[in-house]
């Protein structure tokens, strides 16, 4: 994926979206900050992020999504809109499910 400006809109997006980074490095691991939008972000974050990405961009994350950060239904929405129906099952993170009793 190509890297993203450093536009103070899409800084400010960072900020607010992926409030835990410096937003430049929220912004420099572009995979990571459009999941968030997809999942967290408002119209206008996703306005002012689609001046710079596009559609096959959105896509480009869920063909490498980072587990953890989609829920159901912001997964289910974006793989509506690249046109995968039915959603492939939600990523997850590895070493994170439980254990069933007796194993």
């Amino acid at each position: 994926m190509k890297p993203l400006p450093r536009t103070p809109e899409l800084l400010n997006v960072a900020r607010r979206i992926v409030w835990f980074k410096e937003p430049g490095e929220a912004l420099a691991d572009p995979l990571h900050f459009l999941a968030h939008v997809m999942t967290y972000g408002t119209v206008e974050d996703l306005i002012a992020v689609q001046k710079v990405v596009g559609k096959e961009d959105f896509c480009e994350v869920l063909d490498n999504p980072p587990p953890g950060v989609f829920d159901k239904r912001s997964w289910a929405y974006w793989n509506l809109k690249c046109g995968r129906e039915p959603a492939p099952p939600l990523p997850v993170r590895r070493g994170l499910q439980a254990e069933k009793p007796g194993t």
